[in-house]
């Protein structure tokens, strides 16, 4: 099953970008990714338009962010990435005249359309500051191990 995973891959370069003192290149970033720079590139593109990031060519040039992370939802960042679907669910349309797939259809596009409507409300609630609060906490939680020594 095909999951989009772009939302989730804009925020983890977001909190990073948040997290690093100036700018970053797409090729620090694709390897915080795990990708190619290039599908960096294209995704910054979105968000240079939106105006969430800017970036400066040349030598020492880089992305960083243009917008206050208390400003930016998940719900913006869902839109900007073109509203991908929210679920991998769907309905069955191989036969429209059958009145069992149209009662079907029409209980599952029902609990769909609700389920996505508190989904993208829930989305609009939670900011970029939220998750950078959330990983400062969790950085700040983690102990570096200790080691016993022999004496």
């Amino acid at each position: 099953m095909y999951r989009d995973s772009r939302l989730s891959s804009v925020l983890h370069v977001l909190l990073h970008m948040a997290d690093h003192e100036g700018l970053m290149t797409s090729d620090a970033l694709a390897k915080c990714l795990g990708t190619n720079p290039v599908v960096v590139r294209r995704t910054m593109g979105l968000l240079r338009e939106a105006g969430l990031v800017a970036s400066e060519r040349g030598h020492g040039g880089g992305w960083r962010l243009a917008a206050d992370l208390s400003a930016i939802t998940l719900r913006q960042l869902h839109e900007i990435l073109g509203e991908p679907a929210v679920f991998a669910l769907g309905n069955r349309n191989e036969t429209p005249e059958c009145l069992v797939e149209q009662s079907v259809n029409a209980a599952l596009d029902s609990a769909f359309a609700e389920t996505e409507a508190l989904l993208l409300e829930r989305f609009g609630t939670i900011t970029l500051a939220d998750l950078a609060a959330d990983f400062a906490r969790r950085h700040a939680e983690r102990r570096p191990e200790r080691t016993a020594h022999a004496v």
